[in-house]
């Protein structure tokens, strides 16, 4: 008997025999991508320190990367079905391996913030090639093992993150320890950028699209203009540019009136607000992914510098003070699927619920509890936030993918990531701002946290009353 899955490669002119070493090297850049997000946060205090940089500019070396990250998805997916998807995705692997050499060379924080922007629009790229290639790849039959195996190496590389950045620090040690975060990816990068060239195969016929630059250019500089005044607000950014708010929520309002003009022309948005408009099922999934998603990614840098700086921990050690989390994620991440399938909306509502309420009981222990006792005290609430964390991604997603039709899967895809990378990038700056602004005020480094950590909950309060409306819609 021979191979079902090959005949049906075969068949349909797929790859044969090729196509698991193919998604190997898709894995591979797919997991570098998702450690990226964590490793840096642990490496902010090493950066501060090894490249005496201000705060704000910590908090640009992170922001960026997911701000460039979350514009990149939408447009370069549309370039790769156009040119090509296998020459998308080798350019965006030879951009992230050359931006990750040059940000661990950096020799100051503008040069390293400007790398990282670079980083972040190379993963940007390459993250759509990742999943359409798996489409490409793969008859029907065999897409859901291949999903199934990409989206646990993702959950991998996120709770392995911050172990793997502490670690690295430790070994590699002050003052540029924290350049070796960086330069990992090189080696492993060019492996396999050498091996996606021999393995993967030329794309399926491309399409040809229209490209909204316009309408790129005006959500970049939306974001940008409400960023700005809130990634500075350790310095007194938000006093000064405070002014910026307004002129991002009008940027805003063009970059909407816009991308309607656009579709209506029948041309090919960077974000179609009708699916938004069109579907409020869909909207309120893009509302909890940008709530939640706003709510836990400022947090891991404002926990980084409260166990290092505060409490003189090593990276290390800082790092496995928040692994619980992680952990708690990735287990409850790969029963997600099946609760689902089972329970429908409510596994989205209990898995906010339990975030919520470990992030409120982390707040109360850390205004209480001693320094010293602070990482056993919070392991508990950090491990149940974690399995409300895992309870909320793919349930989510799959309520989005629900609610509109199948026609338009793939753009709903790229406009609820793209959701989920801008509202990573505002929470990291609002939320570590926050940090900064009351450490500073108060010179309390567990105020300081206790006040980020709740600000952080506010988040996931906010996906969770977003979610709760109407919430049967997310069955």
């Amino acid at each position: 008997m021979g191979d079902p899955a090959a005949s049906r490669d075969a068949a349909l002119g797929r790859p044969v025999g090729r196509r698991w070493g193919a998604f190997a090297v898709v894995l591979v850049a797919s997991f570098m991508s998702s450690l990226d997000v964590s490793v840096m946060a642990v490496a902010g205090p090493a950066v501060q320190r090894g490249l005496a940089s201000s705060p704000a500019q910590v908090q640009w070396v992170i922001t960026g990367y997911a701000l460039t990250f979350g514009l990149g998805l939408i447009p370069f997916g549309q370039l790769g079905d156009a040119i090509g998807r296998r020459r998308v995705f080798l350019f965006a692997l030879a951009g992230f391996v050359l931006s990750s050499a040059a940000a661990g060379a950096s020799p100051t924080p503008v040069i390293l913030i400007v790398a990282r922007l670079v980083q972040g629009l190379s993963v940007g790229a390459m993250v759509p090639q990742c999943t359409a290639l798996v489409m490409q790849l793969f008859p029907d039959a065999d897409r859901g093992r291949a999903f199934g195996t990409m989206a646990a190496a993702g959950g991998v590389a996120m709770a392995s993150g911050p172990v793997v950045g502490g670690a690295v620090l430790t070994v590699a040690g002050e003052p540029d320890g924290w350049r070796w975060t960086m330069l990992m990816n090189v080696p492993i990068g060019v492996a396999a950028l050498i091996f996606g060239m021999w393995l993967i195969p030329a794309s399926d016929r491309p399409r040809r699209h229209t490209f909204d630059l316009v309408g790129t250019a005006l959500l970049g500089m939306s974001v940008l203009a409400v960023l700005l005044p809130l990634g500075e607000s350790a310095s007194g950014g938000l006093a000064r540019l405070w002014w910026l708010l307004p002129i991002g929520v009008a940027l805003g309002a063009v970059f909407v009136g816009w991308e309607r003009r656009f579709v209506a022309a029948g041309r090919e948005p960077v974000l179609d607000v009708g699916l938004l408009s069109g579907s409020p099922g869909f909207a309120r999934a893009v509302g909890v992914a940008s709530s939640y998603f706003a709510g836990f990614s400022g947090v891991w840098l404002s926990f980084a510098l409260f166990f290092q700086d505060g409490l003189g921990h090593s990276p290390l050690q800082s790092a496995l003070a928040v692994t619980p989390f992680a952990v708690g994620a990735t287990v409850a991440a790969s029963r997600s699927g099946r609760l689902q399938r089972r329970w429908g909306y409510r596994v989205l509502i209990s898995g906010l619920s339990l975030s919520l309420v470990g992030l409120a009981v982390t707040t109360a222990l850390l205004v209480v509890v001693p320094g010293g006792l602070v990482a056993g005290a919070v392991a508990a609430p950090l491990f149940l936030a974690g399995i409300g964390g895992g309870l909320v991604v793919a349930p989510n997603t799959t309520s989005a993918m629900r609610s509109v039709p199948a026609s338009d899967a793939g753009v709903a895809s790229g406009v609820l990531q793209t959701g989920q990378r801008i509202g990573a990038a505002i929470g990291t700056a609002v939320v570590a701002g926050v940090y900064f602004f009351v450490r500073a005020a108060t010179g309390a480094d567990a105020q300081a946290i206790a006040a980020a950590v709740a600000v952080a909950a506010l988040g996931v309060a906010g996906a969770l009353a977003i979610a709760l409306r109407r919430r049967a819609t997310f069955d």
